[in-house]
């Protein structure tokens, strides 16, 4: 089967390795029962390293597909800071690489969140002259991901500075980065994934499917709310219970190989972990439902 379907800990609102309101085990037990093949890592120790990771993964039947690395690429000095945990990250992730290179971990580059854009829809990105620089330290990220046998992917992201698709397009421009189409990120960002993966195909490598609402965006930015508000308010349901064209998804997803991961971002406290557990065996099930 040339696709895999992986779940993810930020469904569980697992943004720190070290306050998660699931243990690894038991998240992994629960979702290898739903039918799930793989995991992203979350927070990097989250699911344990080395030997204790490896363990983990085959108790459950489960691989790695990849994990979150986000890095300041807008700003040098800052992003040289931040390169020992780049490697820290591809460590873990080459020693839990399959033989399968299209099921390997892919490391996903990322910027971290731009507050002005967390706080306003719409506020400025990045300025023109700063482009070249933060493209080339993307390039470099990426070139150390290569030089470790692994494809990175750059995931876009609402409230960052790569957030449209102008600035996805800008970026893959600028660069020969892979990319991790993020439906749920892109639609609320304006885009349109089905769009996307005609325009930008050759270069998306993995799959984020996540359903969403621009409604519940709007009408928690209306009374004043953050990114973090509209993750709260339902920006991100369940698939096939938002406004995302997923059937439309699936259909250009025709030659895809690699993982799709299942994402349906939750706060980082006050998680129902029944609820979460009902909403990721659902969604596997709508999955299968349509013969994944």
């Amino acid at each position: 089967m040339s696709i895999k379907v992986a779940n993810a800990p930020v469904n569980f609102g697992i943004y720190r390795a070290d306050d998660a309101p699931i243990g690894p085990a038991t998240m992994l037990g629960a979702l290898a029962g739903a039918g799930y093949d793989g995991i992203d890592s979350g927070p990097i120790g989250y699911l344990g390293i080395g030997e204790k990771l490896r363990e983990r993964l085959e108790r459950a039947g489960m691989g790695l597909a990849g994990g979150w690395v986000d890095l300041r690429y807008e700003d040098a000095g800052a992003f040289s800071a931040g390169l020992p945990g780049l490697e820290a990250a591809l460590a873990v992730f080459a020693g839990a690489a399959p033989a399968d290179g299209r099921f390997a971990p892919r490391p996903t580059l990322a910027c971290p969140d731009h507050p002005p854009r967390v706080a306003r829809d719409g506020a400025p990105g990045l300025p023109a002259a700063g482009w070249a620089g933060f493209a080339a330290r993307v390039q470099e990220a990426a070139d150390r991901c290569r030089d470790r046998g692994l494809e990175p992917v750059f995931h876009h992201h609402l409230g960052t500075l790569v957030e449209t698709a102008d600035e996805v397009e800008r970026l893959l421009e600028l660069t020969d980065v892979s990319l991790c189409l993020d439906t749920g990120h892109l639609w609320l960002a304006g885009g349109d994934p089905v769009a996307a993966l005609r325009d930008w195909g050759g270069r998306i490598r993995q799959v984020h499917l996540k359903d969403a609402s621009r409604a519940a965006r709007d009408r928690v930015r209306a009374a004043g709310g953050d990114l973090a508000a509209v993750v709260a308010g339902g920006g991100f349901p369940a698939l096939g219970a938002g406004e995302v064209d997923l059937a439309g998804v699936l259909a250009g997803l025709d030659g895809y190989e690699g993982w799709l991961v299942v994402e349906q971002d939750v706060p980082g406290s006050g998680q129902d972990i029944r609820r979460i557990l009902d909403d990721q065996r659902a969604n596997r099930d709508w999955l299968r439902a349509r013969g994944l």
